[in-house]
């Protein structure tokens, strides 16, 4: 790597350190110049995430701490998106590609976080959402968040070498932490990671996130439907031929019975009939 130009082989990611955050702003900022989007508070620290915000700063339990895509491993929007708008890259991050997009809003449902917005007031709308800044990360460049944090609060480099400055921050301060890397494992892994001297929950996140990977389960539940069917099948073929046979058998009981009702009548119109004995 030579100045901020940085290898675009490996796999990029954020690591997020509340502990580092002052509140500033300039992340915010960033990213609305970035994306040419519009002002949208009156305070950047009371905006939500919107079609025309992509990155939020909260105060929570008396910490800032960021809110934006998390770039799942194995994204959940992706793989639920019909007409394939949506793509993990190799580098990182998940893209948008609204030339394909239909509008069905299945990401919107998928995403476990709750990212994705769409321009209801548009007349052709479309999903929105940060996408990591995939066009300065392809080109070697830090994300712009990133690049102006004054703190290092945010900071953008290869996942692998984030998770293990995450963790060596961890070790050597554990006073300063608590002892969880936010994204390492959620949902199968993020491209955003996050660290703090306080519970996750308590600063707006989900504490009660799945490990495996949203998509993963999804396949496990499909790739059992060949053989639920195939057992299906021959179930219904068991209670079909149960069924059909126990109305074969009362049915030739029936016909028994009639036949015996039959014999036992003519039997007994025969007993009736005079014989030349009694002329």
């Amino acid at each position: 790597m030579t100045g901020d130009v940085m290898d675009t082989q490996t796999k990029k990611a954020i690591l997020f350190d509340s502990t580092l955050c002052i509140g500033c702003g300039a992340c915010y900022q960033a990213c609305k110049e970035k994306n040419n989007l519009p002002r949208t508070a009156g305070h950047f620290l009371r905006d939500e995430l919107s079609a025309k915000t992509y990155t939020v700063v909260h105060l929570r339990n008396s910490r800032f701490v960021r809110r934006m895509c998390m770039h799942c491993e194995q994204p959940a929007c992706a793989s639920v998106c019909p007409v394939a708008a949506l793509q993990k890259t190799a580098a990182g991050p998940v893209t948008y590609d609204e030339s394909k997009c239909m509008g069905c809003r299945y990401c919107m449902q998928a995403c476990p976080f709750g990212v994705p917005a769409y321009e209801w007031e548009a007349t052709l709308p479309r999903v929105r959402k940060c996408n990591l800044c995939a066009d300065r990360v392809a080109q070697g460049l830090p994300t712009a968040c990133a690049f102006v944090c004054p703190t290092g609060a945010t900071k953008f480099g290869e996942r692998e070498a984030l998770v293990a400055e995450a963790r060596a921050r961890i070790r050597d301060h554990p006073g300063n932490y608590v002892d969880r890397i936010y994204g390492l494992e959620e949902v199968g892994g993020t491209s955003v990671l996050l660290i703090a001297d306080v519970p996750i929950e308590t600063l707006g996140y989900r504490s009660n996130m799945l490990k495996e990977p949203l998509p993963q389960l999804t396949w496990n539940v499909l790739e059992k439907i060949p053989s639920v069917v195939a057992a299906g099948g021959v179930l219904m073929s068991g209670i079909w031929w149960i069924t059909n046979r126990r109305v074969a058998v009362q049915r030739a009981a029936r016909e028994a019975q009639q036949r015996k009702a039959r014999e036992a009548q003519t039997e007994a119109q025969t007993d009736d009939q005079p014989t030349a004995k009694d002329g």
